[in-house]
Parts: structure tokens; C-alpha cells; sequence
């Protein structure tokens, strides 16, 4: 089983009188940033300047600089850029600030596990991971509850590396619901085989054939996405709930005997190898060569191919149903093609 951390863990004394530069001022950065000034330890935020993050940091009051500046002040700097950006500002601003006995904490393994970024032997090297977006993880916080979190140690060059960690994730508030111990190697892998296989790429690929295959058949396309994609978040939220078992339980026995009978007929034999190779793709590091390649050439084809998705009948179908169920629906759910481009 698992080795989990909880509260009496950790110790906040591990960072007491260091500065922590929390290097992103993003949907993660913000909300650690938030967090564990909340939780009385020392922070101050890297961004580039006159940008809207920067300008975002400043009004919470935070000290903002370069990401160089803060590398040279910080203790321990928290690398929470997007994860094609981070090798750039590691070799131009971070790396030349770092000094032995500091250390460098990420929240995903990417850039570490297939070394885009190579830290010196004479700084720490730990990962906590949040397992929820950074907004949720501040919202919870502020109401005294806590997401989980993964912890993770690649070069203790102090010793007290897993203590540095454990600090950073009770100034984070995620000792309170448990932290698993893992590596950066199990995390990344694990992280990226999940989107790819689950939770991205399979589930919005099976929702689309699924609604192309009844409309492709006579269907109503509004039928066919009722059916298709807007009930899964009712199954999703069972599964979330209680696991499979409840969600089984839950719904009647027609679905489940045709979850039983039907299910294992659309992920058969060839998809169980097909998710194989994707995740022999991910070990072997060539999915991550593929896209740090597609972003140094400026993402052409990951635009192109966001555009074309974007435009799919399902999308059009989908907005104007959302229209008569308003309640289901944040403001910012409606993701225009501008907002889309302006991600990059």
C-alpha cells in the first residue's frame, strides 16, 4: 500500500525564516502562492513583468520580481510554469541564480522525469502535486477543508528534502486529506497515461463517436447528446461518490446488466493494446519529445487541430442545449475560439 502523510506529519518550522518563490503566478501558482502566505510562511512571486499575472501577484499584495531575482532570494522556489516553458526560463533565469542548499519544487514531473530540465547535484529536488486546479485548492483552504496531494523526492542533497516537502504541502493545507508518497517517474507516467487513455483523449473521443454514430444512424443530433454526453456527468458524479460500485448500484438494472455485457465489447483486446502502446509512448519519453517539438514550432498543428475540434457539430449542438439548462453552466464554460488562442 501506498505510504500517506497527514497533519501531524509535517512541520512548518521546515521553511521557517526562508523565502519561497512561487515562480508562476497561475491557476496552480496563485493559489499556492495564497496558501502559504495564509499559513504564515514567507513568499514572494516570479513572473514577467508588466504581464497581467504579474500585474494580478502585486494586487494580492505579493512581492513580485523576475523569475532570476527570485531564484537569487528564494530558499526554495516553486516551478509552477506550463511545462513547455519551463526548460527556456530554467536555462536563462534559473539555473544561473541557483546555489547549493536550495531547492527546486515542481508540481508535475515533466520536465524533471524526462529531463528537459537537469537540476545540479547541490540542490533538493521534490515534487507536491495538488490533485485538484488551483482555484479549488484555494476555495477548499479558505473553508478549512484540503485536497489530497502527491509528494515525491528525486535528489536529497540536504537530507531533508521529504521535510521540506512536508512543510510545503501543510502550508498548502493538503495534510489535512493526505498526501501519497510516489516518484516523479510513477507520477508523470501515471499523469500522462490518464489524460491521454481517460480522462481527455478516451472520454472525449468515445462521447464523439458515440454522438457521430447515432446521428450518422438518423438520430436527433440534440437526442444523440443528451444521450451521449450530457448524462455522463450524472455518471461520473455516482462514480466520484462511491466508485464504480455505486454507480452501478445506483442506476437500473437494464444499464448495468448492458455495463456488464456491452462494456467489455467497445474496450475489447485491440484497445487494451492500443493503450499499451500509449503508454509504452509515454515510458519511453516520446510522446513528451513530440510535444515539447510541437510547441518549439509554435503548436501550428495543436492550434489546427483545436479549431477543427472546435467546430464539430457536437460543440454546436451542445451550446444551444446549454442554453436551457443555464444552472448547469459557469460563466466561463463558454470557451470562445479567442479565449482559446489567447491560451498560447
Amino acid at each position: 500500500m501506498a505510504k500517506v502523510y497527514y497533519e501531524a506529519d509535517g512541520d512548518l518550522k521546515a521553511l521557517a525564516g526562508k523565502t519561497v518563490a512561487i515562480l508562476g503566478y497561475g491557476s496552480q501558482g496563485h493559489a499556492h502562492a495564497l496558501n502559504l502566505r495564509d499559513s504564515g510562511l514567507k513568499v514572494i512571486v516570479g513572473e514577467l513583468p508588466d504581464s497581467p499575472p504579474f500585474a494580478k501577484a502585486k494586487e494580492a499584495g505579493f512581492e513580485v520580481c523576475d523569475a532570476a531575482e527570485a531564484t537569487r532570494r528564494g530558499d526554495l522556489m516553486a516551478v509552477l510554469l506550463p511545462d513547455p516553458l519551463q526548460p527556456k526560463v530554467y536555462k536563462a533565469q534559473i539555473e544561473p541564480n541557483l546555489s547549493q542548499g536550495k531547492t527546486l519544487l515542481f508540481a508535475h514531473g515533466f520536465n524533471i522525469h524526462f529531463k528537459f530540465v537537469v537540476p545540479p547535484r547541490g540542490v533538493d529536488v521534490i515534487m507536491i502535486a495538488p490533485k485538484s486546479p488551483g482555484h479549488r485548492m484555494r476555495e477548499l483552504f479558505a473553508e478549512g477543508q484540503a485536497v489530497p496531494a502527491l509528494l515525491a523526492v528525486e535528489q536529497d542533497a540536504s537530507g531533508e528534502a521529504e521535510q521540506a516537502a512536508l512543510a510545503y504541502a501543510k502550508g498548502l493545507g493538503c495534510l489535512k486529506a493526505g498526501v501519497i508518497r510516489t516518484t516523479f517517474k510513477e507520477e508523470v507516467e501515471t499523469d500522462l497515461f490518464g489524460e491521454q487513455v481517460v480522462l481527455c483523449g478516451g472520454v472525449s473521443a468515445l462521447v464523439t463517436a458515440a454522438f457521430e454514430t447515432l446521428v450518422q444512424a438518423g438520430y436527433q443530433p440534440e437526442i444523440a447528446y443528451f444521450e451521449c454526453l450530457n448524462e455522463l456527468k450524472l455518471i461520473v458524479d455516482l462514480i466520484y461518490e462511491g466508485g464504480i460500485k455505486y454507480m452501478r448500484y445506483s442506476v437500473s438494472d437494464t444499464a448495468e446488466y448492458g455495463d456488464y455485457t456491452r462494456g467489455p465489447v467497445v474496450i475489447d483486446a485491440r484497445v487494451r493494446e492500443t493503450m499499451k502502446k500509449i503508454l509504452a509512448d509515454v515510458q519511453n519519453g516520446s510522446f513528451a519529445r513530440e510535444w515539447m517539438e510541437e510547441s518549439a514550432r509554435g503548436g501550428q498543428r495543436f492550434l489546427a487541430m483545436r479549431a477543427q475540434a472546435a467546430e464539430h457539430l457536437i460543440e454546436k449542438v451542445g451550446t444551444e442545449l446549454r442554453k436551457m439548462m443555464p444552472w448547469t453552466r459557469r460563466p466561463s464554460a463558454e470557451v470562445t475560439a479567442a479565449q482559446a488562442e489567447a491560451r498560447r
